[in-house]
C-alpha cells in the first residue's frame, strides 16, 4: 500500500463525500497533529477518533452516531469496505506519525476547500504527482 494509492482513494472517494464541516474538522486536525486524531482503531473514545470517525461526526447522515460513526460513513455514505479501504489501512500504519501521508491528505483537504469555495487553485506538484 503506497501513499499514492490512499491519496487518490482519498481524493476519488473520501474527500466528494465529506461534509464542509468535517472538511473544516479533519484540516485543522490534521494542521495540528491533533491526539484526538488516532490511528489503529475507528474511535476509543469520543473525541478520540480516526480519520473516518471525526469526518462521520462532522456529517448529517452519520453525526449522531458514537463509536460506530466512522464505519458507518465509510460504508453507507463513502460506500466503502472500512477493511479495504487503502485510506484506512495507510493512516492505521503510522497515523499523525506518518508526515508523508499526513501532509498528504492535508494537501488534499486545502485544495479541496479551495474547490468549494470557488477558488481556482493550482494542484500542488506532489499531489499532481501522487494522482
Amino acid at each position: 500500500m503506497t501513499t499514492r494509492e490512499a491519496i487518490a482513494e482519498f481524493r476519488a472517494v473520501w474527500l466528494p463525500n465529506v461534509s464542509d464541516a468535517g472538511l473544516g474538522r479533519l484540516t485543522a486536525m490534521l494542521e495540528a497533529g491533533s491526539a484526538y486524531l488516532i490511528h489503529g482503531t475507528f474511535a476509543r473514545s469520543v473525541p478520540q477518533g480516526c480519520l473516518a470517525s471525526h469526518i462521520a461526526w462532522n456529517h448529517p447522515r452519520t453525526a449522531h452516531l458514537g463509536d460506530e460513526a466512522g464505519i458507518c460513513w465509510l460504508a453507507k455514505v463513502a460506500r466503502l469496505n472500512p477493511a479495504t479501504s487503502r485510506v484506512v489501512i495507510a493512516w492505521d500504519r503510522g497515523g499523525v506519525g506518518d508526515y508523508e501521508l499526513r501532509f498528504a491528505l492535508l494537501d488534499a483537504c486545502h485544495l479541496e476547500a479551495a474547490h468549494r469555495r470557488g477558488e481556482w487553485a493550482d494542484e500542488p506538484a506532489e499531489l499532481l504527482a501522487l494522482a
